[in-house]
């Protein structure tokens, strides 16, 4: 990797459309930046890379489309593993997007996600791994896009990627994961479970990471993080807020009392975001 710009490394890794590929080269780019072998001019770095590599499966589809399945059957538990192994894949690469795509924000920024990309190639390992245990494979289900829309979305402004994804999106898998960790240990799925855990404990230190450069951001532009947070939410989220909220996560991830009062509100009297 002599040579190579962080940015451009990024920019490897996301475009890479084989998932174990796309785990190798995560790792060996995450050890080569903590090896101080890549460097951060953006004058000596390619062009932005605007498309995620994919494997052609698993099939998109509208979440409409998606239906869910009884997890005290093998195939209803395979079902929800490939949806978080789905997630996880596409954590990888919005980690590696907030890096190449912004490139004009301070080194610890780039510690962080780098960081985020490395643990979501480990938590894929550890959902496709189950999968297989199983018989199944990632791409066996189908799956929906929703995560990397958002990106799309908010391509034009750190600002708005580190609220809108991991804030609002991220944030949500603190509120849904305990809820799927029970289910799997009713149903004596303890490994599962035992990955979600480890996942549930990673996640909260990702959506952490969205607030310190959320804020951040929100510092350096003169701007108030809260009403900034809930207009950004109103103008590129629709539906319902939903809970009930994994406060106590929430508030080690960084949202502060208010922010927790306003969305529980929000979610008590069927607001839409």
């Amino acid at each position: 990797m002599n040579n190579l710009t962080l940015f451009d490394a990024a920019a490897g890794c996301l475009a890479e459309p084989d998932p174990e590929r796309k785990q190798d080269l995560t790792a060996q780019v995450a050890l080569a930046w903590a090896a101080g072998q890549l460097g951060l001019d953006p004058g000596t770095a390619a062009a932005v890379c605007e498309a995620p590599g994919r494997p052609a499966r698993p099939a998109l589809v509208a979440p409409r489309q998606l239906t869910g399945r009884k997890l005290s059957g093998t195939q209803g538990r395979a079902a929800l593993i490939h949806a978080v192994a789905h997630i996880e894949f596409n954590a990888i690469n919005l980690a590696w997007d907030a890096v190449q795509r912004f490139r004009d924000l301070p080194p610890a920024y780039y510690d962080d996600w780098v960081q985020v990309a490395a643990q979501e190639a480990q938590h894929f390992g550890l959902m496709r791994g189950r999968l297989r245990d199983l018989g199944h494979d990632y791409g066996d289900f189908p799956a929906h896009d929703g995560l990397w829309e958002m990106a799309r979305r908010t391509a034009h402004d750190p600002l708005a990627r580190m609220a809108l994804v991991p804030r609002v999106l991220e944030a949500r898998g603190l509120d849904v994961t305990p809820g799927m960790i029970a289910r799997l240990r009713a149903v004596g799925d303890q490994q599962t479970a035992d990955h979600l855990a480890i996942i549930l404990r990673d996640e909260v230190g990702h959506v952490a990471a969205g607030t310190r450069w959320f804020r951040y951001l929100c510092e350096q532009r003169g701007l108030a993080p809260r009403p900034v947070y809930f207009d950004l939410i109103a103008t590129h989220l629709t539906g319902p807020v939903r809970g009930p909220f994994n406060l106590a996560d929430r508030a080690l991830a960084g949202f502060d009392p208010e922010e927790l009062t306003h969305l529980e509100a929000l979610s008590a009297g069927g607001g839409r975001f």
